[in-house]
């Protein structure tokens, strides 16, 4: 589900990716923290934390915990110390000991992807409580939620929320504003199956009500609509190779519909495709990934096949540059799919995930570079690894896909 685009404005919808959007990750090089600001020792990921730091954590916790690892307490531990009083999460306070106020700029997408997190691992209620009641205040009267509290509904942050509300118990159909489900807000963002992406999902319409076939945002959708996040497993099987219209489309109408759109994107080549303004069009892996989990979640296993392979064969070098959110995006396509994480085209994810941060806890296991005994740990051999820049959020720039990380159009300072 996946958070992951640079060049001065890199969109995050998510982000991750799943698988997720959010949401995802750039293929090109991340700039590392600057060497005055020293990183928390509980932190996954070395580069700047600035836009991304409460993401890449919360997909590398949920990672590790859907491939049965228990992640370090001073990793869960920095998460819910980056939690507002509000319930909001900002994507980083660098001194999480200094109250949020105005000028902290909290989001949707972080607090949802910190749920999910938090839900996944337990014992956590106050944390998922407060920040469950903070997303339902920031619920748009079209039900579904914009990267920013106030800001316009958009594909990728509605998906997000509805996989938090989903992970921690709650009916997403049941959470109306206005007489308005989540669910309500993405059919209005699905393309007609008679416009050109017929079946997709568009990030949100443009100027003119319009709206425009993405990738990403219909990867995000797909999960969305089905009530899932970004740890869906599979789905029933589901037939149908086109989009179909009904004359009340239901959630589960615009998950199938979207999904054979993705079916068919991915049917001549592997792999989506992203570009960055100016740039030729280039695979976006995090993309791809979470276009794996959605298939999957959706029912179409078959369809994932040569996405997959081409995963395992491909994303390697690019989840080296990216970091922690990266490798959970594959972990999540590895799952959905029913593919041993630990043997991705034989590499073992779950191993190369521990080492972008602190020792994983005991377990059946040995997926880091070594277990958390408490404060035997030392700090300095607990933060290695390599993590990805995620964008500052100014707006999607269509088609760059990226999973389901944070989009920042519209965004907002909130306390």
């Amino acid at each position: 589900m996946s958070v992951r685009r640079t060049a001065a404005v890199l969109a995050v919808t998510a982000v991750i990716g799943t698988a997720a959007a959010p949401a995802a990750l750039a293929d090109d090089s991340s700039p590392s923290p600057s060497p005055s600001r020293a990183l928390p020792s509980g932190l996954y990921g070395t580069t700047d934390p600035t836009y991304d730091g409460v993401w890449r954590q919360s997909l590398a916790l949920l990672a590790q915990h859907t491939a049965g690892v228990k992640p370090a307490r001073k990793a869960v531990d920095w998460l819910t110390g980056q939690q507002c009083a509000s319930g909001a999460f900002a994507p980083y306070r660098a001194d999480a000991s200094a109250k949020c106020d105005a000028k902290t700029t909290v989001d949707t997408n972080s607090t949802a992807a910190a749920v999910q997190a938090l839900a996944a691992l337990g014992g956590h209620a106050a944390e998922t409580d407060k920040a469950l009641a903070w997303l339902k205040s920031a619920q748009n009267k079209d039900g579904g939620w914009g990267f920013a509290a106030g800001g316009a509904s958009d594909a990728n942050s509605t998906s997000v929320v509805i996989g938090a509300l989903a992970a921690a118990g709650d009916r997403p159909a049941d959470v109306t504003k206005g007489g308005r489900s989540p669910y309500d807000a993405l059919l209005k963002l699905a393309v007609p199956c008679g416009d050109d992406g017929g079946g997709a999902f568009a990030y949100q319409p443009d100027k003119k009500g319009a709206l425009a076939a993405n990738e990403d945002a219909t990867a995000a959708g797909v999960l969305g609509a089905l009530g899932k996040g970004f740890a869906a497993p599979a789905g029933k099987a589901a037939g149908g190779s086109a989009c179909a219209d009904a004359e009340k489309p239901t959630p589960r109408d615009a998950a199938r519909n979207g999904a054979a759109h993705l079916a068919g994107v991915l049917h001549g080549t592997p792999y989506l495709k992203s570009a960055m303004p100016g740039a030729k069009d280039q695979p976006d892996h995090g993309n791809t990934a979470d276009a794996v989990v959605a298939l999957a979640a959706a029912g179409r296993t078959g369809d994932t096949d040569g996405p997959l392979a081409w995963l395992e064969k491909n994303s390697g070098a690019w989840a080296a540059k990216s970091g922690p959110a990266a490798y959970a995006q594959l972990i999540f396509a590895a799952h959905a799919t029913g593919t041993d994480p630990r043997d991705f085209g034989g590499a073992d994810l779950v191993r190369q995930l521990g080492a972008t941060g602190p020792a994983t806890q005991a377990s059946g296991h040995s997926d880091g570079p070594g277990t958390d005994q408490g404060d035997k740990k030392k700090d300095s051999d607990e933060d290695g690894g390599i993590g990805v820049w995620w964008i500052v959020g100014v707006g999607l720039v269509a088609g760059v896909g990226v999973g389901f990380l944070i989009s920042g159009r519209n965004r907002k300072r909130q306390p």
